[in-house]
């Protein structure tokens, strides 16, 4: 397992290339980790996508789906009917993540009402 180090967290050259950082800044955001748990169970096009995630644009699930392929996440395969069918599934390295991100979520769903009377509290003290 390879240990949590951000020693070197201040210093920016190092932040730079930091391959942690690198790879968090994707898998990291909403609209990531979103997009891989609707494709866990297969592929799905474009506009199920949409609809299934609901509240995003249709420039932000354009854009994070060029991201996540660009990395490797997710493939495109483009069917040649009229109008053109698109759709996007995980590749072997977008499925690798789905065990760390199942255990986010599970993190997330076990620890979410500590986390909202935390909030709470600091907001009332703040």
């Amino acid at each position: 397992m390879i240990g949590l180090n951000f020693s070197n967290r201040l210093d920016p050259a190092l932040t730079a290339a930091c391959p942690i950082r690198d790879v968090l800044d994707r898998i990291g955001d909403k609209w990531s980790v979103l997009i891989v748990g609707h494709l866990k169970d297969g592929p799905v096009r474009f506009g199920v996508l949409r609809r299934q995630i609901g509240d995003i644009s249709q420039r932000m699930l354009t854009e994070t789906l060029r991201h996540l392929q660009r990395d490797g996440l997710i493939f495109r395969k483009v069917y040649p009917t009229v109008p053109p069918s698109v759709e996007y599934g995980l590749t072997d390295l977008g499925r690798s993540l789905l065990v760390p991100l199942d255990q986010l979520v599970e993190w997330s769903a076990q620890n979410h009402e500590v986390v909202r009377a935390a909030r709470k509290e600091f907001d009332q003290v703040a």
